[in-house]
């Protein structure tokens, strides 16, 4: 009895921790991996069915010769064996078998080759495109901007819109919220493109390695800091398309998901017009002179970028990312804070150029009036910041 007891708690403990795990079950994501998926997506684009044939082919051949190769290897190790009375042969070279042995994989390298390097160069041909769309690498997300066809100008960047709740692991003590099924794949604005046409995406990225791939549509490419790079899909199906940053970039590398929409050619146009709205009603007017009030209340939205690393509080992580709370660099000359929001300093802190000259004012602004700071020079206003990209 004495025994049976921490048993049966073992094993209801055991069953809720199961009932639990199960309770975040997902299904297949929309456009993503599919639940215990073990192979290469079909995709919908010409590119990534020709990847899909071209991997089934070769694990075809691989295949073969594996059960050939190792096959002959036993059969002549069982039949062959000392115990049947058989003597080691002492020969040691045979100019027929090494020839065969020879022209034989000769021919089966180039039989993989042709088609590969068909698909590679298919691959590669960027020309002709009908959108082009640069693409670039932050730590942690996606800056995107249209700069030639239809949407030209429309610029934005997109973030990882999984709730922080929801990330982490179940029955650890993290992770309170249900998981959806697009955990870690979704972001807050979205990659928009028309069906049929073929889109040209030029790569870069601002600070370390970054890779953009969405397996559905057949594209994996680096993008590297002070290098141009370019990839081209086609996608033939309307829908939704996720991927993710493939090269290991940083702690939040798994926060940095893709997400392409695909939609009709009128469904295109009228985003497009929609976005430049958008677009041109919140645009900053470059003359306007701000309060430390309006600074403040814009910096603190902008400010939520930067709470990955010096945290909502401006306390940093000890060892890794410093406190902004009564940092020389904040308290000190406005000049300084400038100049390494817009060029960076070393990889843990890259440039943020990219953002508006309003919005690194007010960010500045924001440090620089928060937690208790009160810097001597506690204002920066947009005209600062251009001045400095100068």
């Amino acid at each position: 009895m004495n025994i049976a007891k921490p048993l049966l708690r073992a094993t209801a403990a055991a069953a809720l921790a199961f009932h639990g795990i199960a309770a975040w079950a997902v299904n297949d994501s929309p456009g993503g991996p599919s639940v215990n998926q073990l192979n290469l997506p079909v995709g919908v684009t010409r590119i990534s069915a020709e990847i899909y044939d071209l991997h089934t082919i070769m694990m075809v051949i691989c295949s073969v010769i594996f059960v050939l190769v190792f096959g002959v290897m036993f059969y002549s190790v069982f039949k062959h064996r000392k115990s049947l009375g058989h003597k080691a042969a002492t020969w040691h070279e045979n100019t027929v078998v090494e020839i065969i042995w020879t022209v034989i994989p000769f021919i089966i390298v180039i039989l993989m080759v042709l088609p590969a390097t068909k698909t590679v160069v298919a691959m590669k041909d960027t020309t002709n495109s009908d959108l082009t769309i640069k693409a670039t690498g932050y730590q942690w997300k996606w800056g995107y901007d249209y700069i030639k066809g239809e949407g030209e100008g429309i610029s934005f960047l997109s973030n990882l819109a999984t709730p922080r709740p929801t990330v982490g692991s179940p029955g650890f003590g993290m992770a309170p919220d249900p998981k959806g099924d697009n955990y870690l794949l979704e972001v807050d604005n979205e990659v928009v493109v028309p069906v049929n046409k073929k889109v040209r995406v030029i790569l870069t990225a601002n600070d370390v390695i970054h890779a953009w791939a969405v397996p559905r549509l057949g594209v994996k490419q680096d993008a590297i800091p002070g290098f141009v790079r370019d990839t081209w899909f086609k996608a033939e199906k309307i829908g939704t398309y996720r991927g993710q940053c493939q090269e290991l970039c940083g702690k939040e590398h798994s926060f940095m998901p893709i997400v392409v929409r695909v939609v009709s050619d009128a469904d295109f146009t009228a985003w497009v017009a929609e976005k430049k709205k958008a677009q041109l009603a919140t645009a900053d007017d470059p003359n306007k002179v701000w309060t430390q009030a309006e600074l403040v209340a814009r910096g603190e939205k902008v400010y939520e970028t930067c709470t990955g690393c010096h945290q909502a509080s401006g306390q940093g992580v000890p060892g890794a990312f410093p406190a902004l709370v009564n940092s020389p660099v904040v308290m000190g000359p406005k000049a300084g804070q400038i100049d390494i929001l817009l060029n960076g300093r070393n990889v843990k802190m890259p440039s943020w150029k990219q953002l508006s000259d309003v919005e690194i004012a007010a960010a500045i602004t924001y440090t620089r009036n928060s937690w208790g700071n009160k810097a001597a020079e506690n204002v920066v206003q947009p005209a600062d910041v251009k001045a400095a990209r100068k």
